[in-house]
């Protein structure tokens, strides 16, 4: 019985869109940032998640519900990147294109028929889908130190360490250990619980929480990316 054709290829073959609605997921892997595509030949990324927009509806409203119907579940965090009208390729053939970005926790498993893919190695992809990762990336770095970006795309307990690494991802560079956890400790962006996790040879780490700016009392936020 032949494969019935996924929803965004299922769209394309209706004829070219006059919009659409892309969607650049992000998550952590280790020490790369990925982010779901569609895999092609060779596993090659295809396409990022894709639908055509319908004029009449609410842009948060539909990019949430698209997050996760391709996700198999509610984003972690979820922004608008931008629209695009440039004449750059797309596999739906708009002519406007308005891209979100949207954060899962690590070890979210992609859903069949998608895979993670590195943002870094993204052959493949048309030239607008390619430019939006790009701006995404720019989205998650400039917003990381008003929204709890880094938090949601681990676990809701996490050590420092793992913590420090997910910046780093978002940053695209190291930073002084030290540095990172005064920082923390100066804006009360975390707090310690009862629990530790074996990492290595050494002393177990300690777990954290993210924690929520009504409990701190004050808003407060840091600027990870001016640490060196």
């Amino acid at each position: 019985m032949a494969e019935r054709p996924r929803p965004s290829a299922a769209r394309a073959l209706r004829g070219p869109a006059t919009s659409s609605l892309d969607l650049v997921c992000c998550a952590a892997a280790g020490r790369q940032l990925v982010v779901l595509v569609q895999p092609g030949a060779r596993g090659t990324a295809t396409t990022l998640p894709w639908m055509v927009l319908n004029p009449a509806s609410a842009l948060e409203v539909a990019s949430v519900r698209f997050a996760r119907e391709r996700c198999g579940r509610a984003p972690a965090w979820i922004a608008q990147v931008g629209a695009s009208n440039e004449g750059r390729g797309h596999p739906s053939g708009a002519a406007l294109s308005v891209s979100f970005v949207a954060v899962l926790p690590e070890g979210t498993r992609p859903p069949v028929g998608m895979m993670w893919a590195a943002v870094t190695d993204l052959e493949g992809l048309a030239p607008r889908q390619q430019a939006m990762v790009t701006a995404a990336v720019l989205v998650l770095r400039d917003r990381m130190d008003i929204a709890p970006i880094a938090f949601r795309m681990l676990a809701a307990e996490f050590t420092l360490s793992e913590l420090q690494r997910v910046y780093e991802l978002l940053l695209g560079r190291g930073l002084h250990k030290a540095s990172f956890r005064r920082a923390l400790e100066s804006a009360s962006l975390v707090e310690a619980t009862d629990s530790w996790r074996s990492e290595g040879r050494g002393r177990p780490a300690q777990l954290f929480r993210y924690a929520p700016r009504k409990r701190r009392g004050v808003k407060r936020s840091v600027r990870f990316e001016l640490l060196r």
